[in-house]
């Protein structure tokens, strides 16, 4: 049996601290110092709420409650009080009453991070995303500690990112080893989308600070939304070894491992979030992606549906219900949207969702005119944010056209890594092309494996460019052996996508067509197929779809059009230095003749004809695009022919497009 713990030496107030101080590492010796210290000092309230703490701690919750409620009620203003009141009593089940004693927390002390993170986990458990996001971000702002850091912070939370910025680039000039500088700088890059700026900053703090798991969190976060799952997989592994219960590195996850193709477990994941966040919508909608992946429609729409039950304002919900483009949207969601889009205080992520949602409804039902004016109202508010520079996109086609010549080639023969045992077949072009379908058609032959859309060309591309010599110019300076190595990187990158073991495999980039003299340079063996299709259909097609990221050209039809032109410049080009070298499939020849078309694209790959790929609709591989539902039934002729029921709304596109708008096929 224990012995007593003797009253500690000096003050009372030295005795209360050193209990307190024991609660992160030793809560029930904490308590049992606390019990002296009580029993010497019976009404001292600090000693109370040691031994209330200590109490909750280890798992004594009603022992914690009968401690902090009179605690409480003798002393309402005491924030830490009330902070360990709420978790008590939320622990007991008492949802309401602890997150009224959180919010008292917070209310009388906007300086505790902790109070915030703990408010922030009860509204998310109760699906209250809205107010679960405010908590976090006061909690990062209470976080930060360190007063020349505090203006910075400020500004982050108040939304006045230049200014955040200026002040983070000043300490981080005077101050290049401040963790917590770098990690908020990293963060605000990332809000911005310049990830690839906010990944060095994550790194070189996760350096300093290797034991700060929120820079881990951010720095995964970070390596996640530029698509580099593989990279961020080891982190949040790490993160869920200290916390396996944490839903954020949970959810974080399920979300790189649909990346890298385990999808059965991310759906596995999502479910066991679901059974302790049932309330969560965003879970919900997470898992509807999921199940839409597998090809589970159905449960797929009933998780968007439970969604929507839950957070009726949430535009994404929505969205993904009309974007699965195999089922109707009801007469009363068309209200719903109609009614949360007349909402003066709806958030413009939600009002750009319920646009395209909407849009597709009215599209499906035949009211044109207000579809269309539905569309370009979601691609506005998207366009406004999105930071797209069309004469950027003009100048890298020009650039690859000036250097990209016979002899730049011929001058580098032998080049690039070997693809005999695992060959690409990179199928480019426009989104909305049919390129899609052409990967699913790929993908059943018995030779080929289908992986997604990979980000790898445009990694290598991105860190090609140099302030003095843009992309693709300094890839003049590689040597040899530097083009031989990134075309080994790329095999070795990819790895993680081929399951199968099969000697070819597809990655299906779209944007990949403006990387066309790299991959010639660094992976000489690969097959490259062009999906092209009428500028006006895939215009069109491009203009009334969100995408989840990148695809900042297609908001506007003036810069669509433009983009189509470039593409075809570029395309053209490249059939000129490079004969023979690309296979092109024109969708509407494909929908038309499709035995005739797949054997023409299976004999450039060199690959012996196979019944199965004009069943490819039977395949029952994960897919991950826009197009997943409509590659699971046969060949329909509805997409082609849709664009002209809305050819009076596309003066723009057809302007910006020229003389490409006949020209388009050669």
């Amino acid at each position: 049996m224990a012995q007593p713990t003797q009253a500690p030496p000096g003050s009372l107030t030295q005795a209360i601290e050193q209990a307190s101080a024991l609660l992160a590492t030793d809560a029930d010796e904490a308590r049992r110092q606390a019990e002296v210290i009580l029993r010497h000092a019976p009404q001292d309230p600090r000693a109370s709420l040691v031994l209330g703490s200590a109490r909750r701690r280890t798992g004594d919750m009603a022992g914690a409650l009968a401690i902090l409620a009179p605690l409480a009620q003798a002393y309402p203003r005491a924030a830490l009080t009330q902070y360990e009141l709420g978790l008590a009593l939320t622990a007991l089940g008492q949802e309401e009453a602890g997150l009224q004693a959180l919010r008292t927390a917070v209310a009388l002390n906007r300086e505790l991070p902790e109070a915030w993170r703990a408010l922030g986990e009860r509204l998310f458990v109760s699906g209250d995303l809205a107010g679960a996001e405010k908590a976090f971000a006061e909690h990062a702002r209470a976080e930060v500690r360190d007063p020349a850091l505090r203006p910075a912070a400020d500004a982050i939370f108040e939304g006045r990112s230049s200014d955040a910025e200026r002040l983070l680039r000043a300490h981080v000039a005077r101050n290049p080893d401040d963790a917590t500088a770098l990690q908020m700088l990293g963060e605000l890059f990332g809000r911005e989308g310049r990830h690839a700026d906010a990944e060095i900053l994550m790194a070189h703090a996760l350096e300093l600070a290797p034991d700060h798991d929120g820079a881990r969190l951010a720095y995964a976060e970070t390596l996640f939304r530029q698509q580099k799952a593989a990279e961020a997989i080891p982190h949040v592994e790490h993160l869920l070894a200290a916390q396996p219960a944490d839903p954020v590195f949970r959810n974080l996850l399920a979300a790189c491992l649909g990346l890298i193709g385990e999808e059965a477990e991310e759906a596995r994941l999502y479910e066991s979030l679901l059974e302790d966040y049932p309330r969560q919508p965003k879970i919900w909608l997470n898992y509807g992606h999921a199940l839409r992946t597998i090809g589970r429609r159905e449960e797929s729409v009933a998780a968007y549906k439970r969604c929507i039950a839950l957070a009726p304002e949430l535009g994404d919900a929505y969205w993904s219900l009309a974007n699965l483009k195999v089922a109707a949207v009801s007469l009363d969601e068309i209200a719903a949207m109609r009614a949360q889009l007349a909402r003066p205080d709806l958030p413009e992520v939600d009002r750009l969702h319920l646009n395209y949602a909407l849009g597709k409804a009215l599209e499906d039902r035949g009211e044109d005119e207000d579809a269309f004016a539905h569309y370009a109202a979601g691609a506005a508010v998207r366009r406004a944010s999105s930071g797209y520079d069309p004469e950027e996109t003009t100048a890298q086609m020009r650039r690859s056209v000036e250097m990209f010549t016979p002899e730049f080639f011929a001058s580098r023969t032998g080049a690039g890594a070997d693809t005999s045992a695992a060959t690409p077949i990179f199928v480019v072009g426009l989104p909305r092309s049919g390129s899609t379908l052409v990967e699913q058609i790929l993908a059943s032959h018995s030779a080929v494996e289908g992986t997604m859309e990979l980000p790898d060309i445009g990694h290598m591309a991105r860190e090609l460019d140099r302030p003095d010599a843009r992309y693709p110019l300094a890839i003049a300076d590689l040597t040899p052996d530097a083009l031989t190595a990134l075309g080994e990187a790329f095999l070795a990158r990819t790895a993680v996508h081929r399951k199968l073991g099969r000697p070819y495999f597809v990655d299906k980039m779209p944007n990949n067509f403006q990387h066309l003299g790299l991959i010639a340079l660094i992976l000489p063996g690969a097959k490259i197929i062009d999906v092209r299709r009428h500028p006006l259909g895939c215009g069109f097609s491009c203009f009334k779809q969100h995408f989840a990221q990148g695809q900042a050209f297609s908001y506007d039809l003036t810069e669509l059009g433009r983009y189509y032109s470039d593409y075809v410049e570029l395309m053209r080009h490249m059939d000129d230095v490079l004969p023979g070298r690309v296979h092109r499939v024109i969708y509407e020849d494909l929908v038309g003749d499709t035995e005739a078309e797949v054997r023409r694209l299976l004999d450039h790959c060199g690959l012996s004809f196979e019944p199965g790929c004009l069943e490819f609709h039977r395949n029952d591989r994960a897919v991950r695009t826009v197009s997943s539902e409509q590659v699971r039934q046969p060949i329909f002729r509805d997409g082609v022919d849709l664009w002209p029921r809305f050819e009076p709304w596309l003066d723009p596109l057809k302007a910006a497009l020229g003389e490409t708008l006949t020209t388009w096929r050669t």
